[in-house]
């Protein structure tokens, strides 16, 4: 029984580092603040979610998993909460989110 707690708790683990990996690759690889911001407020609390949960089969029914069930309500409100607050924050020093600009115009259209 305790292989299998062990087991389920390490993929849980393994699934909240992954989501949290992707996180950090698109916080890198996105063009604007405001795509970064919902890339890593959503994955990053998703991911945090994971690992926590893991963490709490691994360490049963004990005070620590009371610390963890806090500490994880505490990440999930905090965490959308934050990334909000650097939304508006960019937005009022002047950031505008990036826009894809196009080449095409109907107005340029000769074909019909």
């Amino acid at each position: 029984m305790d292989i299998l707690v062990d087991i389920i708790s390490f993929l849980f683990i393994l699934i909240g580092s992954i989501l949290i990996l992707i996180g950090s690759i698109g916080l890198l690889r996105l063009p604007d603040v405001f795509s970064r911001i919902h890339a890593v407020g959503m994955i990053d609390t998703a991911g945090i979610g994971f690992i926590i949960f893991g963490l709490l089969i691994y360490s049963g029914f004990t005070i620590v998993s009371i610390k963890l069930l806090i500490l994880g309500f505490v990440l999930i409100f905090t965490s959308p909460i934050a990334g909000h607050a650097v939304a508006i924050s960019a937005k009022k020093t002047g950031l505008n989110p990036f826009q894809k600009t196009s080449t095409y115009s109907k107005n340029e259209n000769t074909n019909g």
